[in-house]
This record gives structure tokens, sequence and C-alpha cells, in this order.
């Protein structure tokens, strides 16, 4: 989809034509390594492919690949966007491979340790989130079939700290690993059913380390593991293997005094351990959404509400917040102790068949994006979470995520031009201009 949006109307640009053409062809093409230089800012992005993922019609890849390829030195990130493409770099659409999930995280690793050797536990420790829910979802990023048109962009004047050549334990370095959760929907007999995991169509009764699997679980992670194979209509089981890749994008600036690092906290609906009293979280990931009663029907009120508490370890500003749904979701929201709406974020649905905007599948996220220090949580505030989701149908393997950033209340010395980004742009994915850029437009 070749949509974009202008905060400022061309129109009125007090900019050269020739800068405007020069963000259009940004825009178009691969950014190169050293994308802009304003105010001394040195914005770099480069782009990468992942590791190829091969998948035959109904199968299902889910990997770790340790070591990815990936900006290194002491770094601001400021923006990581993604999507499948093939073999070619045409954009493989949601309704031929599915893209359940991506996630991207930093570990750490014995220095000069081998690629293939990287990933053994015994020489890796994890460097996870800050929370809430980091033994179970400790990812920098992660997204799914919204990829294509969520932002990631992390506000000016705030950067995630990467690379810092003092964190590492002695002995060791940062490498970053990448999940890459994919489902070939090619010639099944269920397209969404296959997408939501549902145990039957994969023929499963164990999960991928030999558990038996629970009879009244009917749908999700369990049942839809790395090389497990979802149900086909005759003819198609020996169809021609294709390869994919994840196409990824890193923006990012040189650490430096000027930004101002935040912390990422993900919040998960399943985790009833305060609820229930419980001291830890005990964060499920995923949950079933069952059909709406006939009651509820005949009210045309078949809207399934999923809510939890979780405390938020540090306080400050939130100054980005997204959620992430599967299929059949609507949209998420996160409020403070009080009750006040921090952030909200919708699903929006495509309506055809193109890679982007494919019908009946969550193709964006909206972002929250709050002016900074005007939405504040302090050190153990405790947030409720709240995930909508369409009951027509029953749900199996939906998820409710939260991602926030935080800038601690010590940090924030805010210059004017910190805010909500100023220009962007969805293809060949989503991302935005920051407002230093965009201000002098």
């Amino acid at each position: 989809m070749t949509n974009f949006c202008w905060f400022y109307s061309v129109a009125k640009m007090k900019t050269p034509l020739v800068l405007v053409l020069l963000i259009l062809l940004s825009a178009t093409a691969t950014l190169p390594s050293e994308a802009l230089n304003v105010r001394g800012h040195l914005l770099k992005s480069k782009t990468f492919l992942s590791p190829p993922i091969f998948l035959r019609p109904g199968s299902v890849s889910n990997k770790w690949y340790y070591d990815i390829t990936f900006p290194r030195g002491h770094l601001a990130l400021k923006s990581f966007n993604a999507e499948v493409v093939d073999e070619h770099g045409v954009p493989v659409p949601l309704h031929e491979t599915y893209l359940h999930h991506w996630v991207v995280e930093p570990y750490y690793t014995v220095k000069d340790t081998a690629a293939d050797e990287s990933h053994k536990h015994s020489k890796i420790i994890l460097n996870r989130n800050s929370g809430v829910c980091k033994t179970t979802l400790g990812q920098y990023y992660g997204l799914g079939s919204e990829t294509r048109h969520t932002a990631t962009w992390v506000p000016d004047p705030y950067g995630i700290d990467i690379g810092n050549p003092e964190a590492p334990p002695e002995g060791h370095e940062e490498k970053w690993l990448l999940n890459v959760h994919a489902i070939d929907t090619r010639g099944v007999t269920d397209k969404l059913g296959c997408t939501e995991c549902k145990c039957d169509l994969y023929n499963v009764t164990v999960d991928e380390y030999g558990r038996r699997i629970a009879k009244d679980y009917t749908g999700g992670l369990f049942c839809c593991y790395d090389e497990t194979q979802c149900k086909m209509k005759g003819g198609f089981a020996d169809g021609e293997a294709r390869k994919v890749f994840l196409r990824y994008t890193v923006m990012w600036l040189d650490w430096s005094d000027a930004v101002l690092p935040v912390k990422i906290y993900i919040f998960d609906v399943t985790d009833r351990a305060l609820l229930e009293g419980k001291s830890e979280p005990a964060c499920k990931v995923e949950y079933q959404v069952e059909e709406c009663s006939s009651e509820n029907r005949a009210k045309n009120s078949c809207v399934h509400v999923q809510a939890t508490k979780q405390v938020l370890p540090r306080g400050g500003d939130i100054v980005f917040g997204v959620a992430h749904q599967h299929s059949g979701g609507i949209g998420a929201s996160l409020h403070g102790e009080d009750g006040r709406l921090l952030c909200e974020s919708m699903a929006t649905y495509g309506d055809s068949q193109e890679a982007g905007n494919e019908a009946g599948y969550i193709v964006g996220m909206s972002t929250c994006y709050p002016k900074p220090g005007t939405v504040r949580v302090r050190d153990g505030e405790v947030l409720t979470v709240v995930s909508n989701y369409s009951s027509e149908r029953q749900h199996t393997g939906v998820m409710g995520l939260f991602y926030i950033l935080v800038a601690e209340h010590e940090q924030q010395q805010l210059p004017a031009a910190a805010g909500k980004p100023g220009m962007c742009f969805s293809f060949p994915v989503s991302w935005c201009l920051p407002s230093w850029l965009s201000s002098n437009m």
C-alpha cells in the first residue's frame, strides 16, 4: 500500500523542493546507512535479511536465530520495522504466509563465540526488558501481522540504550537474537483456524517438548510449533516449498548525552497474579475468546473484554505505547490506578488481497505519542490492562499485550522539539521522521 500521511501540507512547506524530493525518494527506496544529518543528529538506517525460512503449504516455522546481523556500538535505538518478503524481495501477503509474531532482544555471550555456538544456554545471558513479564516476554521489539503499518519510532529526544560497552559481564559481548513464527496457509482447509493454531487442524496431542496437551486446550502456541503441519485441502499436501525472509530495518543514533534513555515494559492481560494475591507475575501470553451467547448476540453485544492489573516497577513519563492483538482483536487500553486513560491502541483491518492490506487480518495497530510530561506514572503504580475482542465466533491463542516506553523522572530535561514524529510513511514499511526534521518544514 502506498498511502502516506503528512503532518504539514506540502503546499505550505518552507523546505526547498530538492529536500522534499530527497525525502520522497528515501520513503520509496532503501535508506542509506547514514540517512539524515540535522542539528548535529546523525540518524542512521540499515536494512537486513533474516536467515532463509523454508515453508511448504500448511507448514510452520518457529525458529530462533542467534547472532543476527545488527548495528554495533553504543547506540540509541530509534525504530525496528519488519515484514516477510520472498527471495526476490517482494512482500508476501498474510493470506499466504501468516506472520504470527517476530521478536528481537539482545543477549550476552562469551567474546569470540562462533555464531553456531552462541545459542547454547550455558554460554548466553539474556538481556531482557524492564518488565513486567520479562521472564516470558523479554523482547525489546515484537509485532505480528500488524507489523507493516504499526509505528515503532522512539520519539525525540529519547532512545533505547543498546551496546553500552560497560553493560556486559566481564569477558562477554552483546549480540542479538530473532524469533520468527510464520505459518504458510496456502491450500489449507481453514486459514483462520490455522493462524489461530487450532489443535484439531494440526493433529497434535503433545507440545514441542513432548508434554501431553490438556484436553481442554483447543488452540494456541502449544499446537503450532516449529515444523508442525496444518490440515490441507486435497492435492496441496506436497506443494512446492518457498523461501522467505524477515526483512528488517533498524534506525539508530550514536549514543550521546543529548539522548534520554527509556525503559521498555510489556504488560500481559493474562497475568492474574496480582488479582489472586500472588507476588510474582504469571503471564500466560495467550488466552481464548469464546463465542458470545445467544442473549448477547440478540443485544448485538458480542465483545469479549479481558482485563487485569499489573504493577509498574518504576515510574516516569510514558512517551510511547502500542498493543499487540490477533485476528478478532478490536483494541486495547492501559489505565492508571485512578482509572485515567494512559493509552489506547486500536486495530486496523485490511480490505483487499495486496500485502499490507489483507482482508480479514489486522494490518496495523494505532500508537500513542503523548506530549512529554503529560502522561506520568509513579513508582509501583497499579495499572489496568484491557483487551477487547469480537466474540462473534470463537478465537483461540489470542494475545492482549501492551508495550510502553517510560522515561524515568530524574532524566526529564526535555528540549522543545521533543515529542511526536512529524511525518509518517507506510511504505516499504511504517516509519516516521523525527520531530527535529519535520519542524523545519
